[in-house]
């Protein structure tokens, strides 16, 4: 019984991330586009379908996972969505360095734009958190809470990001997705929030 839940679980997983890419795939928006911008749309694509992996491997929820190995994939997982950061910016780039410029710049007559660089920052920020964690020196609990809040800036914002565009993800597909990000992080964030106690202040 407990290895089928477990196949269920990996199962249910595999097509979560599977479908949005496959639709994406099989997108006719994708026709006569130049092949680095379908390169940068799908690593978007991609860093979507890692914003749910990493809850699921940061709050312990995927069965035949020790808590070790779980935070080292996590870690490897989240390289992997700098990765697919980097790419799709660095891919937008090259097809539209001006778009690319007004987004950062906040400039950007679109919405999703915005909201995408905010996403952006905010990986780069939990990045640079997580490489320069022991000199910072926090307690666990801090940590936590302090890497909490970037995940919870880039769930919002990559989600708001990519529900306002009509691009290659489905719209039920990536509705889905979307769902399924916001409600795995609010899973881990209840979960985590039991674990934190935050140290008292000295009266």
């Amino acid at each position: 019984m407990r290895r089928a839940r477990a196949l269920l679980i990996w199962a249910a997983l595999a097509a979560a991330l599977a479908v949005p890419i496959a639709v994406a795939a099989a997108s006719p928006l994708l026709a006569w586009r130049d092949p680095v911008y379908i390169a940068a749309g799908f690593a978007g694509v991609v860093g979507m379908a890692l914003l749910l992996v990493q809850p699921l491997l940061a709050g312990g929820y995927l069965p035949g996972l020790s808590p070790r190995r779980g935070r080292i994939l996590h870690g490897w997982v989240g390289t992997a969505l700098v990765a697919a950061v980097a790419l799709h910016v660095a891919g937008l780039w090259l097809t539209s360095p001006p778009d690319v410029i007004d987004a950062l710049l906040f400039r950007s007559p679109t919405p999703f734009s915005l909201w995408g660089v905010v996403a952006m920052w905010a990986v780069i920020a939990a990045a640079l958190a997580a490489g320069f964690r022991r000199r910072l020196r926090l307690r666990p609990p801090v940590w936590r809470l302090f890497h909490l809040t970037f995940a919870a800036v880039i769930v919002v914002c990559s989600v708001v990001h990519a529900m306002l565009i009509e691009g290659t993800m489905g719209a039920v597909s990536k509705a889905v997705l979307c769902i399924l990000v916001v409600a795995a992080t609010l899973k881990v964030a209840a979960d985590l929030k039991q674990r934190t106690v935050l140290p008292r202040r000295k009266a």
